[in-house]
């Protein structure tokens, strides 16, 4: 998968070779105080302290959301505005769909891509929330893998009800929060 992604993104040759070249030597090995494996070829995940892995993992992922943008045409918001059926960051995903099929359709391919590249949705981290006619439909239940993703209203995403009692608290006290920095004051230290 890393592969293609640099082919698509028009890596150079060389610089594909060499990465090619890194990541093909990674091993591993597990020792107690009587015991020590043999070593073990790294195949899936993400390096740890490798600063070039997680570029390549967010080049993967676009590949992959690229390839399952098709199954679902952008949103229409209205005055010429439309949003893309996917959004992301990392690989944390957000399908946006008007339309339940297309919402079943995506999520059908996100899985198979997923599965072919070796990766998997974590069903028990997903949620799913499903707005019809400005209200919320808990009855509307997707699977992925198939397992049910559970909605917002069965388990709420704790880090939505952190930012939604923050932003509460700042439009309470929104003089505080949005004051502009005097203009005499440095914003990086100097040397």
């Amino acid at each position: 998968m890393i592969q293609l992604a640099l082919r698509m993104y028009h890596v150079p040759e060389d610089i594909q070779v060499m990465l090619d070249d890194y990541f093909s030597g990674f091993q591993i090995r597990f020792s107690s105080n009587s015991y020590t494996t043999d070593l073990i070829n790294l195949e899936i995940g993400i390096a740890m302290g490798c600063t070039i892995s997680p570029i390549l993992f967010v080049m993967a992922m676009e590949v992959i959301l690229k390839a399952a943008e098709d199954s679902a045409g952008p949103d229409n918001l209205g005055g010429g505005c439309y949003m893309p059926p996917l959004k992301a960051f990392m690989d944390d995903t957000t399908i946006i769909c008007s339309k339940e099929n297309e919402t079943r359709q995506m999520l059908e391919r996100l899985d198979v891509l997923l599965a072919w590249c070796r990766m998997k949705f974590k069903s028990k981290k997903s949620r799913s929330l499903s707005i019809r006619k400005d209200k919320i439909d808990a009855t509307m239940i997707f699977t992925v893998a198939s397992q049910q993703i559970r909605t917002v209203s069965q388990e709420p995403v704790k880090t939505l009800r952190f930012i939604h009692e923050r932003y509460r608290k700042r439009t309470r006290n929104s003089r505080s929060c949005y004051r502009k920095p005097a203009s005499h004051h440095q914003m990086w230290p100097s040397g």
